[in-house]
């Protein structure tokens, strides 16, 4: 069994090492390797923040998109960056790039003040 501070930095470990080797690695299967571990710490972050939710299921709202694409929305905001900035090497991709990242750091950012793990009674 891991200690909690360790437990807690998987996921966010999962999608640096999954970011940096895409954008640093050359081969095609290591890129797509790399892709598969981003997409696992994006689950293990889903999986654990869907259990840590603290307003109710009366206050959500319906949206258009199902829920477990809605959960991804953010991670690939960010894996869409990684590859723009990868595979598209010009100055405007860059902006491109940025812009996805600080959005999809801006929607994990808002999704985590309801995500608080509160201890059952």
């Amino acid at each position: 069994m891991l200690i909690k501070p360790l437990y807690e930095l998987l996921p966010y470990t999962y999608i640096a090492i999954g970011g940096v080797s895409i954008l640093l690695l050359q081969q095609e299967y290591a890129i797509a390797a790399a892709i598969v571990v981003f997409l696992f710490g994006a689950r293990i972050y889903n999986l654990r923040s869907q259990n840590r939710r603290t307003d109710t299921k009366h206050r959500r709202k319906e949206g258009l998109w199902p829920d477990w694409f809605y959960g991804y929305m953010p991670f690939l905001y960010i894996l869409s960056a990684a590859l723009l900035y990868r595979f598209i090497p010009k100055d405007s991709s860059a902006l491109f790039a940025i812009c996805l990242v600080t959005f999809g750091t801006y929607l994990l950012l808002r999704r985590s003040s309801y995500r608080r793990h509160k201890i059952p009674v």
